[in-house]
This record gives structure tokens, C-alpha cells and sequence, in this order.
């Protein structure tokens, strides 16, 4: 068992365990349940904006922990600040140290849009993702059939949530895509693995057609890289660990967007020089 069947075989438990003591019916009575979302396709495309997804995550079964005592306030505000396009918040408990409260505080602090970021196997949890205030879900190919992944996708839209799909290889991209996604994400890390390789993002991008925003997403840890991923044709990027490592992550995600904003600067002068 690889430790995303781990996951999975646990969120199954979590599901079942969660829409027995919170029905439905409680959940869309949520402030947010009614509330329009905004637009993280949108938002990463913006040429105001870096292109960021900034990510709030304490620990990682891959890492262990990595930040367990940050402020989901004062991180996300300062991610926000710094340029980020949008944020994206990890909600599971058992293997990530996240929690549904983490995404509702980075919304009551945050009009920007808001990733969940979840291993969603049910419609059950996309209700539930409306009801704390995201934006956007994600939803992985590798832990879901193309027919499930498919049927959750045009669920998420007809609450009006985006979706990010996410895909680790040419296989899943071919046989998941479809009309109800928003986005889709190359994950540079291995689920199954943890291994990282970027090449993984150059070898995918051409393939995922126009009319889906393009993120590549894990390991990125140099503004370098972001301005090579721009070029190969990705509109944004998803972020976590290179900032989240750092006792000051807003700080860490400030440095590095600079770091990212002179090289596009720099570049700018080149080409009109």
C-alpha cells in the first residue's frame, strides 16, 4: 500500500465517519454556502498578480512536520500581500496537520480565491468545501476513477466551484480530462514515491489543451524556475513547502515573488532593449 491508498482508505473511514454527525442539510446553512465564489482561473491569470498559489501546510507525510505553530492569519495575509494570486489551504487532519477551520479563517481574512486542498473522493466533501468558504477544489486523478473524477467535477460546477484537476503522468492527463475543470496541475512529486522532478511539468504542458489553466505545482523552490515554467507555457504555480519551511513564510514568499518579479523586470528590459 503506497501512502496515497493509505489516504484514501482513511478518507473513506473520515466520510463516512463525518456526513453521519454533519448532515447535509446542516452544512448548507453555512454563511457561505450561498456566497459566489471567486474565480481562481481568473486570479492566476491576472498580469497584476504572480501567478502564485500560496500554500498553508504544516507538515506532509514526505516531510513531517514543517511548520506546525504558524498563524494561518498572518501567513495567508502575507502571502496575499506579497503578490500571491490565491491561496491554497490544506484541510486534512490526519497526514497534513490541517483542519476545515484553517480555510475558513484564510477566508474571513482573504477575498482572494481559496484552494482546498483535499483528497476528495465524495460529494459529501464538495458540499462541505462550499460550506467553509473555498473557492476551488482539487480533485486527483490518481486517487480517482475518470468517470468519478468526471462526475464530481460537474458536481463541484453546479455549486459553482471551480476545479483544479491535478495529474503526476501523460496517462492520467489523457484519460481524465473533460469538460468540467477549470484548471489542471502537474504535480511534480510522486504520490506514490515522494520523488520530485520537474521534467515531469516540461514533458506535460504541451499536452493539456488551451482552455484549461496551466499549473505546475511541488518542488519549485527558485524564481528561476518560474520564469522557465512561463516560458514552457504554464500560467501559474503552486507553492508550499519552499515557504512554509521558513519561520517567517510570508517573509519567505515576500523574498522570493521580488526575487521572481525582477527577473520578469529584467527579462522585460532585454527583449524591448
Amino acid at each position: 500500500m503506497n501512502i496515497l491508498d493509505k489516504i484514501i482508505a482513511h478518507k473513506k473511514i473520515e466520510v463516512a465517519e463525518k456526513s453521519s454527525l454533519v448532515p447535509v442539510k446542516l452544512l448548507e446553512k453555512s454563511i457561505y454556502f450561498d456566497s459566489k465564489v471567486v474565480s481562481m482561473k481568473k486570479y492566476v491569470e491576472r498580469e497584476d498578480k504572480t501567478g502564485i498559489i500560496a500554500e498553508f501546510k504544516r507538515k506532509s507525510p514526505s516531510k513531517g512536520d514543517i511548520n506546525i505553530n504558524a498563524s494561518v492569519e498572518a501567513v495567508t495575509i502575507g502571502y496575499m500581500q506579497a503578490g500571491a494570486s490565491a491561496l491554497s489551504i490544506l484541510t486534512d487532519k490526519e497526514f497534513f496537520g490541517g483542519k476545515n477551520e484553517d480555510l475558513t479563517l484564510a477566508r474571513k481574512f482573504n477575498f482572494c480565491p481559496i484552494l482546498r486542498k483535499e483528497f476528495i473522493i465524495d460529494e459529501y466533501q464538495i458540499i462541505e468545501a462550499k460550506s467553509i468558504g473555498a473557492d476551488c477544489i482539487l480533485l486527483i486523478a490518481a486517487a480517482l476513477s475518470p468517470q468519478k473524477l468526471k462526475e464530481l467535477a460537474a458536481f463541484a460546477h453546479s455549486l459553482g466551484l471551480e476545479v483544479l484537476m491535478e495529474v503526476h503522468d501523460q496517462e492520467e492527463l489523457a484519460s481524465s480530462l473533460n469538460e468540467h475543470l477549470d484548471l489542471v496541475g502537474v504535480n511534480n512529486r510522486s504520490l506514490k514515491t515522494f520523488e520530485v522532478s520537474l521534467e515531469t511539468s516540461y514533458s506535460l504542458v504541451d499536452q493539456i489543451p488551451a482552455g484549461f489553466t496551466k499549473i505546475s505545482e511541488s518542488g519549485i523552490s527558485e524564481p528561476e524556475t518560474l520564469v522557465n515554467l512561463k516560458q514552457a507555457g504554464f500560467d501559474g504555480f503552486l507553492i508550499g513547502e519552499n515557504f512554509m519551511k521558513s519561520s517567517r513564510p510570508y517573509q519567505a514568499a515576500l523574498n522570493f515573488m521580488n526575487a521572481y518579479r525582477k527577473l520578469i523586470a529584467d527579462q522585460s528590459e532585454i527583449s524591448t532593449g
